[in-house]
């Protein structure tokens, strides 16, 4: 009976366990596979070598992390990596990406995702480098670089031709001819956020919004320049989720009015919109019934009449509603506010 037993526990660790982990391996994320490592030698010995485990490389924060990174491609075993996390990663320079170009193409035929944030010893020589190996590429975010300009934007989308996620926040340096680039090649753009592109104005807002009609997510956060002449054109992206005009200062109940359109709309921030009144507000509740999150602080031109129209229309989505220091609202304590919006959980969106 004993030996038995010994025997289907072997067939079992062979057989059964290497075969369920093969389907399971390919549905788990990287992390949850290195940890059945631990588990048993027969898990080991199933996982060690399948390509789930190498499809991501993550030096987030890492020191050293350039040659790190060249070192790791250098191996057969990433030939498959579909994401590269480099965010605030330390010592990543043009020459490593220079380096992965000449000696590490053939890894990166399959990436998908690349983060470099922070990342600001790149330049526009470095975002050439990696773009030129990576025509697979969708998802690109270059938060907080001034070094790339509108040069790198150009071989960005020369060479990635499925970009759907584009985030270039704090990229000061890019102008209008950015956008035209991005317009002109990426019609089936999902998500761009160009927060803090001091640069940019109605025109290139205005090429995105034409051509980019797929737009799911746009952020526009702390750009002042715009006016309601590309505001009002925002009514053209039917499929628009996430809106953040933070710090529009030209924004009028016209231009807000015309936004109303997005009628999937489900969070917008309207923080500090200070020619904002009762009228755009209300087109708001009324175009934009699935609304989910709202930040109307620092607008003092809004009054109770504003919460009582969006209550009717928006009361039983509604879960953050920040009204803090709009002065025209008498009606702001947590209790009345839920009295209007019984869902509401998030009442302060900035500190």
């Amino acid at each position: 009976m004993e030996e038995e037993r010994e025997r289907e526990d072997l067939i079992w660790n062979r057989e059964t366990v290497p075969r369920v982990l093969g389907i399971l391996s390919t549905r788990l994320p990287q992390r949850d596979l290195l940890s059945l490592l631990l588990v048993s030698p027969w898990i080991h010995n199933t996982l060690i070598n399948h390509p789930s485990l190498y499809q991501v490389l993550d030096f987030h924060e890492k020191n050293n992390a350039g040659d790190q990174l060249v070192s790791a491609l250098s191996l057969s075993k990433y030939k498959y990596v579909k994401e590269i996390n480099l965010e605030f990663a330390q010592d990543i320079e043009d020459k490593h990406l220079d380096i992965i170009k000449s000696k590490c193409s053939d890894s990166l035929q399959y990436l998908e995702s690349l983060n470099l944030n922070g990342c600001q010893k790149i330049s526009d020589k470095g975002v050439e480098a990696i773009t030129t190996v990576c025509p697979n590429l969708k998802v690109f975010s270059l938060y907080w670089n001034v070094r790339v300009t509108d040069i790198g934007i150009k071989h960005l989308v020369k060479k990635c031709k499925h970009i759907v996620d584009l985030n270039l926040s704090g990229c000061k340096n890019i102008s209008d001819k950015s956008l035209e680039h991005i317009a002109d090649n990426y019609p089936y753009l999902k998500c761009l956020n160009v927060t803090r592109c001091i640069k940019l104005t109605d025109g290139g807002l205005c090429n995105i919004l034409l051509k980019c009609s797929s737009l799911y997510s746009l952020n526009l956060y702390a750009l002042s320049s715009f006016t309601d002449e590309a505001y009002k054109k925002i009514s053209s992206l039917p499929q628009l989720r996430f809106l953040d005009l933070c710090g529009a200062q030209n924004l009028t109940d016209q231009g807000l009015s015309c936004i109303a359109k997005c009628s999937n709309l489900v969070s917008l921030n309207l923080t500090w919109c200070v020619r904002v009144t009762d009228e755009g507000v209300i087109a708001i509740a009324q175009g934009c019934t699935s609304l989910e999150f709202l930040s109307l602080f620092g607008i003092i031109g809004v009054t109770d009449k504003c919460l009582e129209v969006l209550s009717r229309f928006c009361s039983n989505t509604l879960t953050t509603l920040d009204v803090n220091g709009c002065i025209g609202i008498k009606r702001r304590s947590r209790e009345e506010l839920l009295q209007l919006f019984p869902r509401l959980k998030c009442f302060k969106v900035h500190s």
